[in-house]
């Protein structure tokens, strides 16, 4: 787990010093177990010399309460409707930067604020690294849906073609899963032939009435980066571009143990 929580790390790092700059005053803060090192990368130089005047929104309690913590300033979106940079995790990105993300469900803030972005940036450790969406992440498309709607949402997905959609059920809470605005998701598995075509299925789910949002981010990520076991980072690019990022910055930050 240490191994692959470094990897972590350093896609964060490599993130965050290559798309945070000084004149970027609106950082939207994603949800995940990468996110935290996110902040504590913004919280170290020379990104700390910004944060005086630098407003962070979240998209959930989580990423909240990691700005809270740190003492960064908490701003909304209603506030700042558009933001310079989002940084945000996944749970599966494809060869064309197509995202499954609301594993965590917070999938209808985590669009909006990707959507806000004048660039949205995906980081990720590289299990999440998939040709095709659905061959790493096994769970299915989070669907978030309004509570009265969700039986026939239920019904019109296995319609669709979804054989066992299921509603996500608390671990330690009798009843169903609550997101932060107090919706109920549902998770769809679509086999192969669906996910190929992720902008065709995000469509067709979103305009089934009680959907309020699907986690398929579809053609927005610029960027992704990949944090490796041995130390090393992909970055992905949606035109294509594949580079390796030089981490070694970020490992000596961590090596000092300078954290939030």
């Amino acid at each position: 787990m240490a191994v692959i929580s470094d990897a972590k790390r350093l896609a964060a790092y490599a993130a965050v010093d290559e798309h945070v700059k000084p004149q970027h005053k609106v950082i939207g803060i994603g949800s995940g177990s990468t996110v935290p090192y996110v902040v504590e990368r913004l919280c170290q130089p020379p990104h700390n010399n910004s944060n005086s005047d630098r407003w962070y929104i979240p998209t959930g309690f989580q990423s909240k309460e990691l700005i809270v913590k740190a003492g960064l300033n908490l701003g909304d979106v209603d506030q700042f409707p558009t933001i310079d940079v989002t940084i945000d995790g996944a749970d599966e990105v494809d060869d064309e930067l197509n995202a499954i993300k609301g594993g965590g469900a917070c999938q209808l803030r985590e669009k909006v604020l990707a959507e806000a972005a004048t660039h949205f940036i995906i980081v990720a450790d590289s299990r999440k690294d998939s040709k095709i969406l659905g061959h790493a992440w096994k769970q299915g498309v989070p669907i978030e849906v309004a509570p009265f709607a969700w039986a026939k949402v239920f019904v019109n997905l296995q319609k669709m073609g979804c054989e066992n959609p299921a509603l996500r059920m608390g671990k330690m809470k009798a009843g169903p899963v609550v997101t932060d605005n107090g919706n109920f998701v549902i998770d769809a598995v679509f086999s192969e032939s669906y996910m190929r075509d992720p902008a065709e299925l995000l469509h067709r789910i979103k305009m089934l009435t009680g959907v309020l949002e699907v986690g398929l981010f579809v053609g927005m990520a610029e960027a992704a980066y990949f944090g490796y076991p041995d130390g090393t980072v992909l970055a992905r690019w949606q035109d294509g571009r594949r580079q390796k990022v030089d981490a070694s910055k970020g490992l000596e930050i961590a090596a000092q143990g300078k954290k939030v």
